[in-house]
């Protein structure tokens, strides 16, 4: 009997010591895992207002807040990832000037750019996310000429302008210009997609503007000319920019209202397309690690 319990007394402290190295290893795999996130250069998710931007913030942890002219960005970490929560204020020239700044001062290893929009297609409902597989510019345009008191006619607008045209000698540089979302963040956004549960999630293009259209006709134009899913204020100068950077870009929206076929505001999308996004960037951020 005393042997035996000897033996048992031995065999219970080599379990208790090979317990104390697992978790030793353990802990470690887990510290190596945390630090090799944290050499990632930091992700960058822009939202124009604060319904757009504040939920994504507040679940940062190790947060600091700076302010840049007029621009809010929120710098910490999400599951151990660094990220940017940018708030880019209103339209074209306010996201612009607020990705110039990110890029600039952060060097992002990429940008989302994603918020609220108004439904295009009338096959969209409330809550459904389009995954900008391009963003464009519906308020560039050269319009017909007119004499006076002829009047205007904004479906007779059928020349887009490009405003980055690659041949900047051109003085009448006529053509619809699509940004093009980046393919690994664009696959990201497709492998998370089954976590959303509150519509679809499908591909399509953002079309962007400091317009709000309200005029079905025009609409309808921009749908079958730009064949634009939804509209915003954003996405496609944050894709100009982005694409001068050489930065990688993807535009994700989320329908909040469709007046083509009777969808009213719900105020709720903009915080169910944040906490989508936020997992679009770590899904992007992880498979970073792989590479």
């Amino acid at each position: 009997m005393q042997f035996k319990s000897v033996l048992a007394i031995a065999t219970f402290s080599v379990c208790i010591m090979l317990s104390a190295c697992n978790n030793e290893g353990s802990s470690a795999v887990t510290q190596n895992n945390q630090d090799q996130k944290l050499k990632l250069q930091p992700i960058v998710i822009q939202g124009a207002l604060p319904v757009e931007s504040e939920r994504m913030a507040s679940k940062l942890d190790q947060v600091s807040i700076e302010t840049i002219g007029g621009w809010k960005f929120w710098k910490g970490t999400y599951h151990g990832y660094p990220m940017i929560i940018s708030k880019t204020r209103m339209g074209m020239s306010n996201s612009a000037a607020a990705t110039a700044i990110a890029i600039e001062r952060y060097k992002p290893i990429a940008i989302i750019n994603q918020g609220t929009s108004g439904g295009h297609d009338p096959k969209l409902n409330v809550y459904d996310i389009i995954l900008g597989k391009y963003a464009t510019n519906i308020g560039a345009f050269k319009t017909p000429s007119k004499a006076v008191g002829a009047g205007s006619n904004s479906l007779e607008w059928v020349e887009a302008f490009d405003v980055l045209p690659e041949d900047e000698t051109d003085p009448e540089p006529i053509a619809i210009r699509k940004f093009e979302a980046d393919s690994k963040l664009l696959a990201a956004a497709h492998r998370t997609q089954h976590l959303y549960q509150k519509g679809k999630v499908v591909e399509g293009t953002i079309g962007s503007a400091d317009v709000w259209n309200n005029e079905l006709d025009r609409i309808h134009f921009f749908y079958q000319n730009y064949g634009t899913s939804v509209e915003e204020m954003e996405a496609a100068s944050v894709a100009q920019i982005a694409s001068q950077f050489s930065v990688p870009f993807i535009g994700i929206r989320v329908v909040s209202n469709n007046i083509t076929n009777g969808g009213t505001y719900d105020a709720g999308t903009g915080e169910a397309c944040q906490d989508f996004v936020l997992e679009v960037a770590e899904q992007y951020m992880s498979e970073q690690l792989k590479d």
